[in-house]
């Protein structure tokens, strides 16, 4: 099987070409070959690699930035899906599709299922929301696997930009009052790759039976004031940290105060994800 990889230079797009290999030739591009910004190359790159299955992690992710520019974040975050599913439809091809705990509001005590109201309260929320929409309303085989707060050792994310900032001052102030689930990229990729072999030896309808919507998330959660003094910890930085609220570090996006995902559908499913604290010391080793 031919598999398409978008995004092959993000932090989980990376961990993908790795995790892929072994279940058929990926062909990946990055945003230099496939801009999710250009349609018209994202019909014509699909076109030309004739692929049987779409794993697209490529993503706006700039969450104060889509405030002040919703259609480029809506283009690459919903209406490229939407063109990605149209063409798996014409090729008879499958699709696996990342979106995100900001789908919902985050005013919900415990964690979040599938099947749970969404609500999303910034833009980059409902650009995603919308390139789920997309996909479904295809009507193609697909799964779409929403995850939270990931990070990695390569891109811009919360653990690096943490990691250089302790080592610049003496102190950090840290939001103590939003929760959630920091997810490594290569649990994401390891577990996307897992599912995808079953996917292949599970028979002409395993799509039918197992596809849609799930929640791919570490287990157990924090805050970021929490993770941050995990990080520090693992990484034996010695930095003051100190606790504030989401009102002291106003930013254009508003966030969700709780975006903890329930991952045990996924898990029942197909295989056990890592505790948050795990999967950082792993990461960091």
């Amino acid at each position: 099987m031919k598999i398409l990889l978008t995004g092959c230079s993000g932090q989980v797009g990376y961990e993908l070409e790795r995790s892929l290999q072994g279940l058929g030739e990926v062909v990946a591009v990055d945003r230099a070959r496939m801009d999710l910004a250009d349609l018209d190359q994202v019909r014509a790159v699909i076109r030309e690699v004739r692929p049987g299955l779409i794993v697209n992690p490529a993503a706006y992710t700039a969450v104060d930035q889509a405030e002040r520019e919703p259609e480029l974040a809506f283009r690459v975050n919903a209406e490229a899906p939407g063109v990605m599913a149209e063409e798996c439809r014409r090729l008879g091809a499958a699709l696996v599709h990342y979106s995100t705990d900001y789908v919902f509001d985050g005013t919900q005590a415990g964690p979040r299922v599938e099947s749970d109201a969404t609500g999303p309260i910034n833009v980059y929320g409902r650009s995603k929301l919308a390139g789920e929409q997309a996909i479904a309303a295809a009507g193609i085989r697909h799964l779409i696997l929403r995850t939270s707060w990931v990070y990695g050792m390569r891109g811009k994310n919360f653990l690096l930009t943490m990691l250089r900032l302790a080592r610049e001052r003496d102190e950090l102030r840290v939001v103590a009052d939003q929760h959630g689930a920091p997810t490594w990229s290569r649990s994401i990729a390891d577990s996307t790759a897992l599912i995808l072999a079953q996917a292949q030896a599970g028979g002409a309808d395993w799509w039918q039976r197992h596809g849609g919507t799930y929640h791919l998330s570490s287990q157990g959660q924090t805050t970021w004031f929490e993770f941050t003094q995990a990080i520090l910890a693992e990484a034996q930085i010695d930095c003051r940290l100190l606790p504030i609220s989401t009102a002291e570090y106003p930013l254009p996006a508003p966030r969700p105060q709780n975006s903890v995902l329930s991952s045990e559908r996924l898990m029942g499913q197909f295989c056990r994800l890592p505790h948050w604290r795990e999967a950082l010391r792993l990461c960091l080793k």
